[in-house]
Formats: C-alpha cells, structure tokens, sequence
C-alpha cells in the first residue's frame, strides 16, 4: 500500500529558520518528496537550496519544469514561478500573482490536492497574512493530511492562526516535534482516493494555464463583484470557499480577504505618497514664485504666491503625518 509520499511545506516571514529546523531533524532516504515554498527576500533567493542541504541530510535544489518529483530530495519554488505537481511530474509557470505572491503557497497545495490528495501532507508554517489556509482547506478536501506549526511557536503567527481558522487540522505542532510528526505521518499508509471537488479542480486548471481568459471558468466559481484588481484593474470575481470570501480576477490574480486588504492599503499608500510629492513640488516653486515677484517688488503677487505656497506645504504636512502614522501601525519587518 503507497505511503504519504508527497510533503508539502509553505512558509513565508520567519520561514528560513523554521524550515531549516525541520530539514534538521528530517531522516536521510525520507520516502517523500518534499516540496517548499518560501517567500523571501530577493538578496536570500539564490541561496535557499544551499541553505536547506547543508542544514539536513536531504539533497535541495531548485524545481526543475518537467522534472519527476523524487523522493527524499527537496524541490524548491524559484523565484517568481510558481512550482505545481501535475501527476508526479514538478511544474513552473509565470502566472498571474496569488495573495500578492509568486510563488504562492496555495497555488502549490492546491495542485497537489487534485494530483495525489491523499498521498499527501500539507503543512503551514511562520509567516504573514494567510498565503497557504486556501490551499490547506483544499488539500484536506482531496484527502491529504493536514499540518500546522503551533501559531504560539511561530515568529509570525498570522499564517498559522488563519490556516488554523479556515481549515479543522490532523495536526498542530511546535517546530522541535515537526521533523518527528512528519517522518512518522510520511510512513503512514495513504489514504482513500478522494473525488475532487470541482471548485478546486476549476482553480488548478487556472494556474496551471497561464495564457487564457478564465472568465468563463470564473462565473463557475463565484459572482462578479464591484471590486477592481488592485494587479490589473480588472473585475473581481467573489468565490465561497466555506466560510471565507475570495476573489479572482480573469486574469488569474487570486487574494484573500486579507490580502486584498493589503492590497488595496498599498494602493491607498502610492497614491498619498505621489499626492505628498506634487504637493511639495508646487509649495517650492510657488516660493520661488513668490521670491522672484519680491525681488521684482510685485508686492502683491509675491504675497499671493506665498500664500498659496503655504497652503500647498500644510496639506503636504497633512499627508506625511498620515502617511507616518499607517507606517507605524505596520509590523516591522513585513516581506512577501
């Protein structure tokens, strides 16, 4: 009987170290492939598979488009691609972003969902927001065996604790356990196969194809919404999974609730930010208006220039006090 013989892990802020405790404490000849994605920082994307393979007894490296998906290696997302699993075989594309990410955690558990669900182990890990609780949900629908590091162990509990939210788990573990939970559920019998839901499969079809108009496979999902894509401008189209709201563009750029939140606050933040600029640029050049009418003794046209200079530089100030304000409700440190 085939073992769980899929392992696939998603992490984001915080990630490098807790993925690299895991590799740790994972056997030499773990009968799984194991299959990451890590949202880093550009200067780190470079080094993951060297970091990974010198921190445990497993080979690293980066997927490879085509490539058998082999067991007791690690394949690792590129930057910018996305890494599915279609029948056992590692696949890249460069499709539309999902939660402001590529790679995204969800566009790889729910490839694996429709795959080989019940051969396989998802887990969530450190991180921001909830990139990864869609694609859980998903892998637990298709028969996978479902993981989630402890929100409380976590440097950044938000990918946990909403992972947590969306999904009722097989497992919730501290990182010290996770090495030992996962070489024991690896040997573990897989399970039944699993029908797979059409909503999920209508959603691997989508990134797995990165060059069609989805529109058609959109008003299959969901409703369109009046909300725009904050990637594209496009309409939104809002898709049920459960309790929890989605939405997806026909372009295939995927947010949750909370990262279309962010989203948009990203776009509220450009746009004060270029108001802010044009506001200080027309304060100075009106004072330098108003300094050249003195010199030429236009006394009343300098008074006028200054004064309109002075109004443009307090709604300057206006917006750069608001401006510092959002930064410091921020968490420090915030990467996707």
């Amino acid at each position: 009987m085939p073992n769980h013989d899929i392992v696939a892990i998603g992490a984001s802020a915080g990630g490098l170290s807790a993925l690299k405790r895991i590799v740790a404490g994972l056997p030499a000849g773990l009968d799984a492939a194991v299959l990451v994605v890590q949202h880093l920082k550009s200067d780190h994307h470079g080094t993951l598979p060297g970091i990974l393979e010198r921190a445990g007894p497993l080979p690293a490296g980066f997927a490879e488009d085509g490539r058998p998906a082999t067991r007791g290696r690690i394949h690792i997302a590129p930057p910018d691609h996305h890494l599915l699993l279609q029948e056992d075989t590692l696949r890249l594309n460069r499709g539309a972003w999902e939660n402001s990410s590529r790679p995204s955690i969800d566009t790889l558990f729910r490839s694996i969902a429709v795959c080989c669900g019940p051969r396989s182990i998802g887990v969530v890990l450190t991180g921001y927001l909830d990139d990864g609780s869609a694609g859980l949900r998903a892998l637990k629908r298709c028969g996978a065996v479902t993981v989630v590091q402890d929100p409380a162990d976590a440097e950044y509990p938000d990918m946990p604790r909403n992972a947590l939210a969306m999904t009722e788990v097989d497992h919730v573990a501290a990182l010290d356990a996770m090495p030992g939970l996962l070489a024991r559920l690896v040997a573990d019998a897989a399970g039944r196969p699993v029908p797979v839901p059409p909503d999920v499969q209508l959603e691997a079809n989508i990134m797995a194809k990165d060059d069609i108009d989805n529109a058609d496979l959109l008003d299959q999902l969901g409703e369109r919404s009046m909300f725009t894509c904050p990637d594209c401008g496009g309409v939104l189209w809002e898709l049920n999974d459960g309790d929890t709201l989605r939405h997806r563009c026909h372009i295939g750029h995927a947010y949750s609730a909370a990262s279309l939140g962010h989203a948009m606050s990203g776009e509220v933040t450009k746009a004060m930010e270029t108001a802010l600029r044009t506001l200080e640029e027309r304060s100075r050049m009106l004072r330098r208006l108003g300094e050249q009418a003195a010199r030429q003794r236009h006394a009343e046209t300098a008074r006028l220039w200054s004064e309109r200079a002075k109004i443009f530089a307090h709604q300057a100030e206006a917006i750069r006090s608001t401006l510092l304000r959002l930064q410091a409700a921020e968490e420090p440190g915030r990467t996707r």
